[in-house]
């Protein structure tokens, strides 16, 4: 449990219903208020429905919103360290030599944002939560987004495993954040 999101357009119920959401936006644009909403989109949860259909099918169209990769030479496909611990590496079920990436927990699985269709996904979904009224977002790990498509291992520590962050700071995060800015935060106030 945590910042693995299962649904990017509901609202949790320990916190309420759509209907309260909207309440809550209401009463604070009247009031001369704003709401900034925590934006999880580094990742999401195992129990995301994409997640779910991409292990269903890793080489399908859900399987290419996240990062599966086979092993190398009996190992995971690289040595980097989670962020909680262990591998960034969890095996697929069922899929002998085949892993999914999670820079943070085994329950938070990375999107893909080489892949045309997550950055669509991202842009409907936040388009829509600010025509709903939402004010803005605080963008949790967004500098995760892009990944070294090489996947190079590091230089391992006192624990066997490397750094992520150099690889994981990748190339395109820059232009994936110009491209939200393009297709989102220049269309609203």
């Amino acid at each position: 449990e945590g910042y693995d999101i299962a649904d990017y357009r509901g609202i949790d119920p320990r916190f309420g219903t759509m209907e309260d959401m909207e309440r809550l936006l209401a009463e604070t644009k009247r009031r001369g208020m704003y709401v900034v909403m925590d934006l999880v989109v580094n990742h999401c949860s195992d129990e995301h429905p994409w997640f779910q259909k991409a292990l269903a099918d890793p080489e399908g169209p859900y399987g290419k919103y996240f990062y599966f990769r086979k092993g190398k030479n009996g190992a995971t496909p690289t040595n980097w360290r989670s962020y909680f611990g262990g591998s960034v590496w969890s095996p697929v079920s069922g899929r002998e030599d085949l892993y999914y990436l999670h820079l943070f927990c085994k329950k938070q699985p990375d999107l893909d944002w080489e892949n045309p269709a997550v950055r669509r996904e991202v842009v409907e979904m936040v388009n829509w939560w600010l025509d709903k009224g939402v004010d803005g977002f605080r963008m949790d790990v967004i500098s995760l987004i892009s990944k070294d498509p090489a996947f190079p291992d590091g230089t391992p520590g006192i624990n066997g495993y490397a750094s992520f962050n150099e690889a994981a700071n990748g190339p395109r995060v820059h232009e994936y954040l110009q491209e939200m800015r393009r297709e989102v935060l220049d269309g609203h106030d």
